[in-house]
């Protein structure tokens, strides 16, 4: 009687015990959830420098260029936008910018066809400038050339809160910026691990970055490039289906535990 009733008991604990490990198990530690971390590799006195390099134009990308003079009659044909329109939205750049094509050229009124693939923004106002002096206008007539991205544009999909390609107006853009601006990582998502894939002329190429490690503002990545694509993995939390919180896992087993007893009742 008494082996029987040790017996019990002892099934009881494991069943206690199996369960208490569930619970933490399925929860998301705190440590997962916060970013750039000092994890002990990191000299927090000393700020390191980012690793940026100029981004190289690609097929697609929309430039915006303006050209001004002292008199503006004379570059009035440059510019396609219209003077009153002094905040483009999205559809009036992607119908008034110049579009690089398939063979890495825009079409530039009298200039023609001007190659600015794998150029960065930079080069290119030197060479559409210099063409523009050399064939077309003097030093006296105050050439000013501007040459943007229209927009910065990414891709943002996975475990956050409003995925999908998203554009910026701004020069630089790292990679908390861009997540931020969709609405952050979700609970499950998985901070440590997570992809960008890079395009560049001669092809893409993926790289992984932990935003929870304060030595990812060192990767080469923190700093996005126009047309980024960053993909945010699921925890394995989230395929346990347990819930993302103690108290969610434990209300998974208690209703486990209700069906279960239920179950077997009937059963008998």
């Amino acid at each position: 009687m008494f082996a029987k009733l040790f017996l019990i008991m002892n099934y009881r604990i494991l069943y206690i015990l199996f369960f208490i490990g569930i619970v933490f198990t399925s929860c998301v530690p705190t440590k997962d959830l916060i970013y750039l971390q000092n994890k002990g590799n990191t000299d927090s006195s000393t700020v390191v420098a980012s690793n940026i390099k100029p981004y190289r134009l690609q097929t697609n990308d929309i430039l915006n260029v303006t050209i001004k003079a002292l008199d503006e009659r004379l570059v009035e044909m440059f510019n396609n936008t219209s003077k009153a329109q002094l905040s483009p939205t999205i559809e009036s750049l992607f119908f008034n910018g110049y579009t690089i094509d398939d063979h890495g050229n825009i079409r530039i009124p009298v200039l023609g066809e001007v190659n600015v693939l794998g150029f960065t923004v930079e080069e290119v106002r030197k060479k559409i400038e210099e063409q523009l002096l050399k064939d077309y206008f003097k030093k006296e007539a105050q050439l000013f050339v501007n040459v943007k991205l229209a927009g910065f544009r990414y891709t943002v999909n996975g475990e956050v809160m409003s995925p999908g390609s998203k554009i910026l107006y701004q020069d630089k853009v790292n990679i908390l910026e861009a997540i931020a601006n969709s609405g952050d990582i979700t609970v499950t998502g998985d901070r440590k691990d997570v992809i960008v894939i890079r395009q560049f002329p001669q092809g893409a190429e993926t790289f992984k970055i932990d935003l929870t490690d304060a030595n990812a503002m060192k990767s080469n990545v923190y700093y996005l490039q126009p047309n980024d694509y960053i993909y945010i993995k699921p925890l394995k939390q989230k395929t346990w289906g347990t819930g993302k919180t103690g108290i969610e896992s434990l209300g998974t087993i208690i209703t486990i535990l209700s069906l279960a007893t239920t179950t077997f009742l009937l059963l008998k």
